[in-house]
């Protein structure tokens, strides 16, 4: 087969490729657009998150997580994670949105399964490979090393993730707060109607909304657990959230007028935040237009005199 045929099949393979991969992201977009305007006529989304989790959840990966979720249950047992240790854990994963009861478990069984597996496969995979002696010491060190860094990287990013949906449904949650205020709904009401609400739009926000609501309901101190509102996620709008609503009650404030100014400073923090990243533009534009929009425009500006030129001086 010619090399101009086996291009020819290559660019076509690609082609497919690229043509499968916009075509999965614009139907993914239009599922999410389709989702939202459910939401906006107050219907159910197609399929939730937990459906989606619960369809995806098939028995290989139901036997896979429980044998990772014993193992780490074991190492747990054990005593080799100390109390400290635990608590910055489930304060990780927490913010992490895995909430589950079995999460710790299943993150440091991860580890350790794959600190030990990693190698392994790496070892079986150098030992008969003709690469020098210190490659086949370090691969399998290297191995070991990204296997107990590959678990806390996950998490890191759930934690980004998780925090930005908070910050991106708070706004949301703060109108429907202020709309139950005016209603006439107690404190308590508010907040777990709100949770409801939103449990599809943003369900990081209806999650953190529930847990609150669910402590003010066995806590005496109300002010504790609208604290625990911004320390459990540690995020400072949620702060200055629990902050308003325990002066509100501790000044007898009226709770709605709060909330409304909290949410219009919110707003205008956000505003602002997005014009000094857009004021960031040019500066960041500055680079990529020397190295790549210069060039060519001093090209093609220039190009036709220098080969004018170039003819000029071969003639002579």
């Amino acid at each position: 087969m010619s090399p101009v045929i086996l291009s020819g099949v290559g660019l076509c393979i690609v082609l497919v490729a690229t043509g499968g991969m916009m075509l999965v992201a614009q139907l993914r977009q239009d599922a999410k657009f389709a989702d939202r305007v459910r939401l906006a006529r107050g219907q159910r989304p197609t399929l939730t998150r937990e459906e989606r989790e619960a369809k995806a959840n098939v028995p290989a990966r139901q036997v896979l997580l429980r044998l990772i979720g014993s193992v780490g249950q074991a190492i747990m047992r054990s005593g080799l994670l100390s109390k400290r240790t635990r608590a910055e854990l489930e304060q990780t994963l927490m913010l992490s949105g895995a909430n589950t009861s079995n999460g710790l478990a299943l993150f440091v069984g991860s580890k350790l399964m794959l600190a030990t597996l990693a190698p392994l496969l790496v070892w079986l995979a150098v030992r008969h490979s003709s690469l020098p002696v210190l490659l086949h010491i370090a691969l399998p060190f290297l191995a070991l090393v990204a296997g107990l860094m590959v678990p806390d990287y996950i998490a890191r990013k759930r934690r980004a993730t998780y925090l930005t949906a908070l910050e991106a449904g708070l706004p949301d949650a703060l109108d429907m707060m202020v709309i139950c205020a005016q209603a006439g709904l107690g404190l308590g009401a508010i907040i777990l109607r709100v949770g409801n609400e939103l449990r599809y739009a943003h369900p990081e926000v209806a999650h953190e909304l529930s847990v609150t609501a669910d402590e003010l309901q066995v806590m005496a101190d109300a002010r504790v657990a609208l604290t625990n509102l911004g320390s459990r996620t540690g995020l400072e709008n949620f702060r200055r959230l629990g902050t308003t609503m325990i002066q509100s009650m501790q000044y007898g404030t009226p709770l709605r007028d709060a909330l409304r100014s909290l949410s219009a400073e919110m707003r205008q923090e956000a505003m602002t935040r997005l014009e000094a990243r857009a004021a960031r533009l040019p500066v960041l534009l500055t680079l990529p237009m020397v190295m790549f929009i210069l060039p060519c425009l001093f090209m093609v500006v220039g190009g036709p005199a220098i080969i004018r030129v170039i003819r000029t001086l071969s003639a002579h």
